[in-house]
């Protein structure tokens, strides 16, 4: 066993790479830019991940959403990595703390998003780090022709000039070619070496079905298809009302949004991956970072804005390899809304000057001032304050996130956290001089160890209120109170939208807005909008085919299972078969068990080869007999009996 395959074994418990993942670590172990474009479900995480745990030296890694970079850093500390990201909901003591441990060689893997790579305290404690590798996940932020642009991702290729020496790897699910080129001009890759996996998905049947009456429709298909799904909807109000339909219907359905409190959020998604509940009913909130291999069904009840966003959301069905489905529901009223709904996502310059002037006033942030600051945000009680049109300013607060200005963290959660800011003899003294917390200050260091003195733990308090025996308010009273005295940093926890300020704050009047930049993507969208459109309209060829055209993977085959091949087949002569051979075939199998083709061939040598695999390819298809996991021949347990 090699070392990376051993490092592999040791932290994720696989036995092999699959396809390209070794040879990019390899790239990066090698010092090259490395561009990587796999799948969704692909492993692209371990593909910089593995290499770094071989290395000397911290992973600086840029990813553009809070919920994702926490997913990370819990799924490595699960395996016990060292990780820690940096995040807007931190205070200047709580990053101090982590860049110095990544300074001093506790960290392995640091992320952060891109907006923090210019900031004063991020290239000073770079400079004293050492850097084994820059890693850029979602890198198609970094195009306009991207899905998800982040024109602060162009901030990265200078971040590179403080370790001219480090290579990088830039990774994405989706990226058409004019997308790849600009990843490789903006990031400055050279020499670059770029690796990538067929987009096509064998076990994934692709369907669209044009639909006046779309619960009938979807009812029907999850009756059909047994297994956890996930329907993907356009609104928030729309979750809960799909998924009270489908309950009354006798589904085990949750609706998920951002907009619902955190523990509800977490407990609607735990309940889904225990397979306590069936469906979950989702905007594009739900997904991200959420890794389970056995979702049968993604259907889109609402047609998505682009084929990324759709292949990504689809691609969350089938990851353990097993046949899926992925269905797209429409009638011609969403075909039109989809157009119209471009236009709205570009409010008029004017509006975008007043939404931000409008922030500024809510927040009381004087001219220059405020970058970085974040706020606890709620769109309702701010448009209610202003006379401002909601959907309006929805699109108008995306707009300004896509141009830098700032950023909305919807989905957000940040757990308390807690960190002793005195030396163990200090805190000794402490405990002697107020012996009514000794006990308490003992159960905080009994339940998260010495950490505490190092970097901020996060903590539960009502967990501490369930072990000390007291209501949570006096828990809250003692860490309030240890804050107070210079004992610890308590920093309670937070659960609502968040809004950054990214930059030092405007005269609305001169708001540096890239008028042509907004006005090309605005052409991007209508494009985006149009393949969506033609790709849910077509009826004559194969939905992968399509896809994989889309990403610039020209030589596909069709995939025989999405619902455009299943019909072509349906029309084509079917070949005569020997329904003879077929009987001897299945009693074999009844028989015996299962067997390779080669090993069936030569059991019936005197059969002629066409008609033979004639016969075999009907079975096949009618899925009378399948391949199981190791490739051979069996009988389908329904015909068993």
């Amino acid at each position: 066993m090699s070392n990376l395959q051993a490092v592999l074994k040791q932290y994720w418990g696989y036995d092999q790479f699959r396809p390209v993942q070794e040879e990019a670590i390899r790239s990066v172990l090698e010092g090259n830019d490395t561009l990587l474009l796999l799948p969704t479900g692909g492993g692209k995480s371990i593909c910089f991940q593995v290499p770094v745990m071989t290395m000397e030296g911290v992973c600086i890694v840029v990813t553009p959403l809070i919920a994702l970079m926490k997913d990370q850093v819990e799924q490595l500390k699960r395996r016990d990595i060292s990780a820690a990201a940096i995040h807007s909901g931190m205070n200047r003591h709580e990053i101090d703390i982590t860049l110095d441990n990544c300074i001093h060689g506790q960290t392995k893997f640091l992320y952060v998003s891109p907006e923090r790579l210019r900031t004063e305290i991020m290239i000073e404690r770079t400079k004293q780090m050492k850097v084994c590798l820059l890693a850029v996940d979602e890198a198609h932020c970094i195009s306009a022709w991207g899905y998800d642009f982040r024109p602060s991702y162009l901030l990265i290729s200078e971040f590179r000039l403080l370790i001219p020496k480090v290579p990088v790897m830039a990774l994405t699910a989706t990226a058409t070619e004019q997308v790849q080129i600009d990843i490789i001009d903006k990031l400055e890759m050279k020499p670059v070496r770029v690796f990538r996996q067929s987009f096509a998905r064998a076990n994934l049947s692709y369907s669209t079905f044009l639909e006046e009456n779309k619960e009938r429709k979807l009812l029907q298909i999850l009756k059909n298809v047994p297994g956890t799904a996930i329907v993907y909807v356009r609104t928030r109000k729309r979750t809960k009302e799909l998924a009270d339909w489908l309950t009354k219907q006798g589904l085990r359905a949750a609706g998920y949004n951002a907009g619902l409190p955190f523990k509800e959020r977490s407990d609607r998604q735990t309940a889904w991956l225990k397979n306590q509940v069936r469906v979950v009913v989702a905007t594009n909130a739900f997904g991200m970072g959420i890794d389970k291999p056995d979702v049968r069904a993604v259907v889109h009840f609402d047609l998505p804005d682009n084929l990324e966003a759709y292949y990504q959301e689809a691609g969350r069905a089938g990851r353990d390899e097993k046949k899926a489905f992925a269905v797209a529901l429409f009638n011609k009223i969403d075909l039109e809304d989809l157009a119209e709904n471009v236009e709205k996502k570009y409010p008029a310059m004017d509006v975008l000057r007043r939404v931000y002037q409008s922030l500024a006033n809510y927040y009381k942030i004087h001219v220059g001032g405020g970058e970085f600051s974040a706020y606890d945000f709620d769109i309702q009680n701010f448009t209610g304050t202003f006379g401002l049109i909601v959907n309006e300013t929805h699109y108008a607060l995306k707009l300004l996130e896509e141009e830098g200005f700032i950023q909305l963290s919807e989905n957000f959660n940040n757990p308390a956290r807690l960190h002793f800011e005195v030396d163990n003899r200090q805190l000794y003294d402490f405990q002697i001089r107020n012996p009514e917390f000794d006990t308490f200050v003992k159960l905080l260091l009994r339940i998260y160890g010495g950490e505490l003195f190092t970097e901020y733990v996060r903590i539960s308090e009502s967990e501490l209120a369930q072990i000390y025996f007291v209501p949570e308010l006096e828990i809250l009273k003692k860490l309030s109170f240890l804050k107070e005295r210079g004992i610890a940093d308590y920093e309670p926890r937070r659960d609502k939208p968040q809004l950054t300020f990214l930059t030092p704050r405007y005269d609305a009047a001169l708001l540096p807005l890239n008028v042509f930049e907004i006005e090309r993507r605005r052409e991007r969208d209508r494009q985006k909008a149009r393949a969506v459109i033609q790709y849910a309209s077509n009826k004559n060829r194969c939905r992968t085919i399509l896809l994989l055209e889309y990403f610039n993977e020209m030589d596909g085959k069709d995939c025989g299972v999405c619902d455009v091949c299943l019909k072509n087949k349906k029309n084509e002569p079917r070949p005569e078969i020997d329904e003879e051979l077929g009987n001897q075939i299945l009693h074999y199998l009844k028989s015996f068990g299962a067997v390779t083709p080669r090993a069936l061939s030569q059991i019936f040598e005197n059969v002629a080869e066409k008609p033979f695999l004639q016969t075999l390819r009907y079975l096949i298809d009618e899925e009378i007999i399948n391949y199981d996991q190791v490739g051979k021949l069996t009988l389908n347990s329904k015909y068993h009996s």
